[in-house]
């Protein structure tokens, strides 16, 4: 399972973040983007020590400062139970449809014969000397 796909089906879910400074950030996942920045909503923001506490609206978090995430374990097992049912319905799929041509044998579209006048293709020898 990709960390992007759990953290995009995690949407306006609750989840702890840890940063690398020891910094927890506890809160509502609002947004995340292919860097892994993500943004918070009703934050319980706590220090490195645990000792104090910050109540924030909202909270943006540079991907590469998060030590780890921690969320639901029921979002978990759905994501991954997706995740099977999709697999199990590219399998019945593949191979049919517009612009495959059951896999074998054929050529593709325009990609065949020998190429054209200085292309270098197939059996052209040298060139004109």
């Amino acid at each position: 399972m990709l960390p992007l796909s759990l953290l995009n089906a995690a949407q306006n879910k609750p989840m702890l973040v840890e940063l690398k400074n020891g910094e927890t950030c506890n809160g509502h996942l609002i947004n995340c983007d292919n860097f892994m920045n993500i943004t918070l909503r009703d934050v319980y923001q706590t220090n490195s020590d645990g000792d104090r506490f910050w109540k924030l609206k909202e909270c943006y978090i540079r991907g590469s400062t998060i030590k780890y995430l921690r969320i639901p374990d029921t979002l978990l097992d759905a994501v991954k139970e997706e995740q099977v049912r999709a697999r199990e319905v590219g399998r019945s799929t593949r191979g049919t449809g517009p612009g495959n041509r059951g896999g074998r044998g054929a050529p593709m579209r325009g990609r065949g014969g020998r190429g054209g006048p200085m292309r270098g293709g197939r059996g052209r020898g040298r060139g004109v000397q």
